[in-house]
Parts: C-alpha cells; sequence; structure tokens
C-alpha cells in the first residue's frame, strides 16, 4: 500500500514495487519538467529588472526606470516590446501544449519529452547568446515550446 506515514494495520497487501534506479531517474525527470517553467519565471523576471540588460535590449525602459526611481515607479516597465518578450514564453507554451498532445500519444511520453528538454535547451542557448530583442524573443517562444511539451507529458509520467 502506498500511502507513506499511514501503516496498514488491517493487513492489506503490501506495494510489491522497489526502489530502483529507473524509478529514481523517472522521479528526478518529472520533477525537472516541473520545475523548468518557475525557473524560467524567476529568471526572466530578475533579469527584466537588471539594468545592463535594459540598457542592452531595452533602453528606452531603462529611461523610464531611471525617471520613475525619482518619482512615481508606477508603471516604470510599461513597454510592449518588453511584454511581447515576457508573454511570448506562455503564449508559445500554450499553443505548443495543444501539438504536444498528438505527438505525446502518436510517438509516446518519452519522445515527446525528449522534444521538449531539446526545444528548450536550445532557447536558453540562444537567449543566452541574444544581440538583439528578436533573437530574445524567438528564444523565449523555444523555452515556450520546452515547456508546453514537458507540461503535457510529465503528468503522464508522474502517474504511470
Amino acid at each position: 500500500m502506498a500511502g507513506g506515514a499511514i501503516v496498514d494495520t488491517a493487513g492489506g497487501k503490501q506495494y510489491p514495487g522497489q526502489l530502483t534506479l529507473y524509478v529514481v531517474f523517472t522521479c528526478v525527470v518529472a520533477s525537472t519538467g516541473g520545475l523548468i517553467f518557475g525557473y524560467d519565471i524567476g529568471i526572466s523576471g530578475g533579469v527584466t529588472s537588471m539594468d545592463p540588460f535594459l540598457l542592452k535590449f531595452f533602453p528606452e525602459v531603462y529611461r523610464q526606470k531611471q525617471a520613475a526611481s525619482k518619482s512615481n515607479q508606477y508603471c516604470q516597465y510599461d513597454n510592449q516590446l518588453l511584454q511581447a518578450f515576457t508573454s511570448s514564453l506562455y503564449l508559445a507554451a500554450l499553443v505548443a501544449s495543444f501539438f504536444a498532445s498528438a505527438v505525446t500519444r502518436i510517438l509516446g511520453r518519452k519522445w515527446s519529452m525528449l522534444a521538449g528538454g531539446f526545444t528548450f535547451l536550445v532557447g536558453a542557448a540562444l537567449n543566452g547568446a541574444a544581440q538583439n530583442v528578436a533573437m530574445l524573443i524567438v528564444g523565449r517562444m523555444l523555452l515556450g515550446v520546452g515547456i508546453g511539451f514537458a507540461n503535457q507529458a510529465v503528468p503522464l509520467i508522474i502517474i504511470d
């Protein structure tokens, strides 16, 4: 019986499974699939408030931020390009999750998770090497595709 701290005193059957390397690896992969979404949210929120990042990619937002530090700080990040950078990940994840469903059904969970992980890795590399805002947005969209695939396949691994 799986139950953690609950002890079966009624004499029920015990769960016959064992803790193997495969079980541990599956748990690590499943937790990593959920981790990438939260990690990306935390990183992008911190990066978009860093002065060197804003100076390089969003100088208008940097000027607004500097002006707001002397007065009202309301809406200092009000910029459509910055909003496109931030929201491109979420839109790509939404669209990709619909396609990931078919890929998972046809090719299986493993291939769907590998595709998502590879796409996330390429997006992260593209964002790390970005020279302009277009590269940033394309990288964020690839990150979103990776997250969309992971959000589709990882819960199936956890349930199984």
